[in-house]
């Protein structure tokens, strides 16, 4: 058996914005190897919650109140901070939602591909252009040259979104958490950079953990699926058993609300006032 990259296990949390409201309640989840999982729901669920938890990057007014977070039989919850910023950024790397922002817009592309690898990796300067030029080839970017020496304002959003998966790449990471990162694109681009993703992670055997609302790019890149509401675990298992054979009524109701391609003239179906009452006297929210 496959050991596992990735096991968060009991993994509790509150707001304290929000007077201790939970935020992950018992929240569980493994990621092996070379695996892409669908960590998915609605805006609150607690999907970005748990990413920033795993990248130790939450929030000072969200509390972790219990669980573990294992990377590698590794617990990050605990790790003393020079050994967490040594993992961050190498063994793990992140892409993030929005291109726009997450790159620096007063420095060029070039310049920002290579200060990850010479931190990350000790790399030379001119080492690290070569590799950053590489990357850039890798993204299919078709004028790297020119892509290098540009700023973020003059590409495009895919193009950005481009750069940032190669950052995320650069140095070998073993996980990547991606964080909704085709939101900002549209769906032409969206399908060119789910596709770029996937190829990616094959050619590195990276793990990644695929952040999203969309029950259909879990359809289209991930292996697993772990489906959350209200910070609680409501579904999981390969992405195929639960598309095609839920167990939960809220993923039933989930997979009836979206879009059909085999029959575009069919209108949306709402998920049932009935099924939310259920789930949250399930999950014991009054």
């Amino acid at each position: 058996m496959t050991e596992n990259l990735l096991a968060v296990t009991g993994l509790s949390a509150v707001s304290d914005r929000e007077g201790g409201m939970p935020v992950l309640r018992d929240v569980g989840l493994t990621l092996r190897q070379g695996e892409v999982r669908g960590l998915v729901g609605e805006s609150g669920a607690g999907k970005s919650t748990i990413a920033k938890a795993i990248l130790g990057i939450l929030p000072r007014t969200v509390r972790i109140t219990g669980g573990r977070i294992d990377f590698k039989g590794r617990g990050l919850l605990t790790m003393k901070p020079p050994e967490l910023r040594s993992i961050m950024g190498s063994e793990i790397a992140l892409i993030p939602q929005d291109p726009q922002t997450s790159l620096n817009p007063a420095r060029r592309i070039g310049a920002q591909l290579a200060d990850g690898l010479k931190l990350k990796r000790g790399m030379s300067a001119k080492a690290a252009e070569v590799r950053a030029l590489q990357l850039l080839a890798d993204v299919q970017i078709r004028d790297p040259d020119r892509v290098m020496r540009s700023f973020p304002h003059e590409l495009s959003g895919g193009m950005r979104q481009r750069v940032l998966i190669a950052a995320a790449f650069a140095v070998d990471p073993l996980l990547v958490v991606a964080d909704e990162p085709t939101t900002a694109l549209d769906v032409t681009v969206q399908k060119e950079i789910l596709r770029l993703i996937r190829r990616m992670q094959e050619a590195h055997g990276t793990g990644v953990l695929f952040v999203t609302h969309d029950l259909g790019i879990v359809a289209q890149i991930c292996d697993s699926v772990t489906l959350l509401y209200a910070g609680k675990v409501i579904e999981e298992g390969p992405v195929r058993t639960v598309l095609e054979s839920p167990k939960h009524d809220y993923t039933r109701a989930l997979i009836a609300a979206g879009p059909r391609y085999d029959r575009p003239d069919a209108g949306l179906e709402p998920v049932p006032e009935a099924v939310f009452h259920e789930l949250r006297r399930e999950i014991g929210i009054s």
